[in-house]
């Protein structure tokens, strides 16, 4: 990789106490962008150069799964407008939860608490108040740039220790690092990285019970990055434009599962604590480093084993949605 003149994670200014990338990109507007910003015109234009076969593979998975929603979080109801005599047909989504499915998190979606103690105020990346983020800044923006696949799924079997997918499995950030080492991966700033776990394929294959069972947000559990700061600060310093994982919380889940119990009861008692049992609060609103939850990669991973090729073009179009929370990430890699 080569050496970015990025500042290192132990060497960003603090808010409220921890490492910040606020002031990293001083440009107008492009607090609301965080690690987006590394997408310049130079990388755009580069990544288009690794389309070779035209071969095209979409993100989003279907918008009706997980089914039932995983977090507490509803299902929606399909409306088609007209009957059989009408001359057209419209779609209207009733209760349509943008984050029910494969997802952006956007830079509203957490608020880290030892920052909100900061003169800034907010608690949001960049200090922005609340409702003047929204995804339609990434929307006008639009995200583009080279896409590198880590199969962490494919690789943990390779090496003995597949994925556990129904637990908290952890997944060190060395081990992302190894992956792609293994798969002769270069990994460069300002890429998007795709984090595969295989947790999508395995839910897939799971009865209506378990899926039941797995949309409790007290049972569910799954494979992910480990919780804590080490892991934030391992993918601060590998300064990608955003992480994208086909898991439903990129980290692994419940928090702090890999924590104590009496560890976990005082970060709760104190919100302010709370990084230090899930990674989002340090790397949404103190890193600005986006991240895609249930990206479907499995076709592209196949593809890659294939090939030998983990890397291609990688494009997005999140909603154009005043102050949206979170956007269906509309992703396409093409290689």
């Amino acid at each position: 990789m080569v050496k970015s003149t990025l500042p290192q994670y132990s060497e960003l200014p603090l808010r409220g106490g921890l490492p910040s990338s606020w002031d990293v990109w001083t440009a107008p507007g492009a607090r609301y962008f965080g690690c987006l910003n590394l997408l310049t015109p130079e990388r755009v234009a580069a990544a288009a150069q690794l389309v070779q076969r035209g071969a095209v593979f979409a993100m989003n998975w279907n918008m009706r799964e997980p089914n039932p929603p995983l977090f507490g979080r509803q299902g929606f109801e399909h409306e088609v407008t007209g009957d059989d005599r009408a001359t057209s047909h419209d779609d209207v989504l009733h209760g349509w939860n943008t984050q029910s499915s494969s997802q952006w998190d956007g830079f509203r979606h957490i608020r880290n608490f030892a920052a909100q103690a900061d003169e800034e105020g907010t608690g949001h990346y960049g200090g922005i108040p609340d409702e003047e983020h929204g995804m339609h800044h990434w929307a006008q923006r639009g995200i583009a740039g080279r896409a590198v696949l880590a199969d962490v799924g494919r690789w943990r079997i390779k090496m003995g220790k597949p994925l556990q997918y129904d637990t908290a499995d952890p997944i060190e950030p060395d081990e992302l690092l190894e992956c792609l080492k293994d798969q002769g991966t270069e990994l460069r700033e300002g890429d998007i990285l795709l984090m595969r776990t295989g947790w999508m394929q395995w839910y897939t294959q799971q009865s209506e019970e378990m899926r039941a069972h797995l949309a409790q947000p007290r049972d569910l559990a799954t494979p992910g990055l480990r919780s804590g700061e080490a892991t934030a600060a391992a993918l601060w310093n590998m300064h990608i434009a955003a992480l994208g994982a086909d898991n439903p919380a990129v980290e692994a889940w419940p928090p702090g599962a890999n924590s104590t119990p009496e560890h976990q009861a005082e970060v709760r008692a104190d919100k302010r604590r709370m990084h230090e049992i899930f990674t989002h609060t340090l790397i949404l609103p103190m890193l600005g480093l986006p991240l895609g939850e249930m990206f479907d990669l499995d076709a592209l991973a196949d593809d890659c084993a294939r090939d030998g090729r983990y890397e291609g073009f990688f494009t997005s179009a999140p909603l154009n949605l005043p102050s949206g929370v979170a956007s269906p990430p509309n992703a396409l890699v093409i290689k």
